[in-house]
Parts: structure tokens; sequence; C-alpha cells
């Protein structure tokens, strides 16, 4: 039961991207990113992109690191994840 960040690993727009997920509910995740002031427009259906620049800024607000592999191995196992072909 965790918020999870993997690291800044995904390119686009000039930057690199991590993922923030929830193991345990969409409803923990909102909550976790209005609390560091993620814009509504980084969420997608399972998960926020968030740029490597508060990448730091979200481990030190409650965020465990984990592997990008790990990451989506709890997201799969709490049953949250959505299929790229479902988005």
């Amino acid at each position: 039961m965790a918020v999870l960040i993997d690291p800044p690993l995904w390119p686009a727009h000039g930057t690199v991207w991590s993922h923030v997920v929830s193991d345990t509910s969409i409803d923990e995740l909102q909550r976790f990113a209005a609390s560091v002031n993620l814009p509504p427009r980084s969420f997608d259906r399972d998960h926020y992109d968030v740029p490597a620049s508060r990448y730091d800024e979200i481990v030190a607000a409650g965020a465990v690191r984990v592997t990008a592999n790990e990451l989506t191995r709890r997201l799969i196992a709490s049953g949250l994840r959505v299929r790229a072909r479902d988005r």
C-alpha cells in the first residue's frame, strides 16, 4: 500500500519523465497528486507523468522509489493497470 515512482527514463518534450502510481487505489493516487500539486493534465488513467525536475520533490513527499519493472508489476498486481490498447 504505497505511492510509487519509477526513475525518470521516458523521454518527451525535451526532458525525461517518471510515472507515479498507487498500488492501492486511484483515490490514493489522486490525493497524493493533489498534495504535491501535480496538474490534472498529467494524469493518464492509472498514473501521473512527472518530469525529472520534480522527481526528488515527489520522493520527499512520500513516494517510494522503485524500478520501472517493479512499478509495472505492482500496478498490474493491484488490478489498477490500464493496458495500452485500452487507453
